[in-house]
């Protein structure tokens, strides 16, 4: 608003300034005179303002219409001029244009479309790095995946699309299912840009499917180094990597680099079960039981496991059940109410042969949380009490019925493991398995005495011996009942 009274203000001011001037040459007297091939003129003042006015136009009019004709002529010579600045820049336009409707086209799925517009796009632009990239999605998009591929490898000619090239190619390797050409395209594409994630993500996934555990962790750290990566990910899925590493090694018989590397992976990751478990045997191996007791200990704080258990049982493999079961006290008691520390005792005092026990330790574990492991539980219980078979097959029968309990679950897809892996079987997903109980169990179980874990050990008392032989003749009777 004030802007706006200003220059009205200005503007009023000018107008006066020039009818002041006007009226002031109109009252002055004198002029200029001009004699020209004996002819004389004479100019009152605001004619030869007039006048002074006129020569300063045709002046300037000449010197543009030279202008002019000078720039046609270099035109027409080929040189840069603002006749051929001024078709360059319509050139542009129109090759902007069309650039702009290719990826309008792209974005709505005309595949054909876009590719007819990048073409015209650089016959206008003639700017390969532009156009070319538009071209490849857009043969993809339609299908043309020879179009596409041939642009891509024109991609990688240039130093500044070459990224762009190798991660289309890439792409096009992995949907075809040629990991080993993605993967030596990937490690060639994190080379040019380490700080790509989608790169990252896919060399990462490479490297563990093929099990190249060493590169993979290096691409892991590139993550962290690149903050990619959240530190405590980091920590976890280097623990994993290194667990991965070191099971590689475990099955080439190199046992001390595997201990290393489980015992380096436990460091990193101490609830990481499969890790504790290995690193567990390393020191056992070593002779070093308290610190495989530390170890186990530790973990199973966080996450009670069986395979934790059976670890644990292997510091001592040959003692007395008592021993064994007041040996394990330590281990539960901080998880005491935990339904796998639960089961565990049970199973120690059935070993015991103190059954009465083992039934007030499982208390109410088969209506609160019932699997087959806690129903065949029960079927010992009841016949190490001496129960009637009809009793003990019972439990044997529901025993089948019921679902397993926790197991290795992938988190992405819910697949079922039966044992721990760095990558889900089904959708290759990197560090997804989880220990927990699925929706509705998909493993059979075995039956009867089977079901319990190995913690036990061999029996080869004669009560053992009855009990294994009646419950194979309860299962048995059954078959025969069918």
């Amino acid at each position: 608003m004030l802007w706006s009274l200003v220059k009205i203000i200005l503007f009023f001011c000018a107008l006066v300034a020039v009818a002041f001037g006007a009226s002031f040459l109109l009252e002055a007297q004198g002029g200029v005179r001009i004699e020209v091939a004996g002819s004389e003129y004479n100019f009152g003042p605001l004619q030869s303002v007039i006048a002074l006015v006129l020569l300063v136009v045709t002046v300037w009019v000449f010197i543009k219409v030279l202008g002019l004709i000078i720039a046609t002529w270099k035109f027409l010579n080929g040189d840069e001029t603002a006749i051929s600045r001024y078709f360059e820049r319509n050139r542009q336009a129109k090759g902007y244009d069309a650039l702009s409707q290719g990826m309008m086209a792209l974005a709505s799925g005309e595949g054909r479309l876009a590719m007819s517009k990048a073409e015209k796009a650089e016959k206008y632009l003639n700017k390969p790095e532009l156009t070319n990239l538009l071209t490849a999605q857009a043969a993809e998009l339609a299908g043309d995946r020879r179009k596409a591929e041939q642009t891509y490898r024109a991609l990688i000619e240039n130093d500044a699309t070459r990224f762009v090239g190798v991660s289309g190619i890439m792409k096009q390797r992995l949907a075809d299912g040629d990991t080993e050409t993605a993967l030596a395209l990937a490690e060639k594409a994190f080379a040019l840009k380490p700080k790509h994630e989608d790169t990252q993500d896919v060399l990462l996934k490479l490297q563990a499917k093929k099990e190249d555990w060493k590169g993979a962790r290096e691409t892991l750290s590139a993550k962290l180094k690149y903050g990619a990566l959240p530190r405590d990910v980091h920590k976890r899925r280097d623990a994993v990597l290194a667990l991965s590493e070191a099971r590689a090694v475990y099955d080439d018989d190199l046992t001390i680099e595997a201990r290393e590397a489980a015992i380096e992976a436990n460091r990193l990751s101490p609830d990481l079960i499969p890790a504790a478990v290995m690193a567990a045997h390393g020191y056992i191996e070593q002779g070093n039981k308290k610190y495989a007791t530390r170890v186990l200990k530790k973990a199973w704080d966080v996450a009670p496991h069986p395979d934790l258990a059976a670890t644990f049982a292997a510091i001592e493999p040959d003692e007395a059940p008592a021993a064994r079961l007041k040996r394990f006290r330590p281990l539960v008691k901080a998880t005491i109410t935990h339904p796998e520390s639960q089961m565990l005792m049970t199973e120690l005092h059935l070993a015991n042969e103190d059954f009465p026990e083992a039934r007030r330790t499982l208390a109410d574990l088969n209506e609160t949380n019932p699997t087959a492991r806690t129903a065949t539980l029960m079927a010992a219980i009841e016949r190490g009490e001496g129960a009637d078979d009809t009793v003990v097959k019972g439990w044997l029968a529901r025993a089948l019925s019921l679902p397993r309990g926790p197991q290795w679950i992938c988190e992405n897809c819910q697949h079922i493991h039966t044992e721990w892996k760095p990558t889900c079987e089904n959708c290759e997903s990197f560090d997804t398995l989880s220990w927990k109980t699925p929706p509705q169990s998909e493993v059979a179980m075995p039956g009867g005495i089977e079901m319990l874990p190995l913690i036990m050990g061999p029996k080869t008392d004669e009560g053992s011996e009855v009990v294994v032989i009646e419950d194979a003749e309860i299962i048995e009777d059954k078959t025969e009942a069918k």
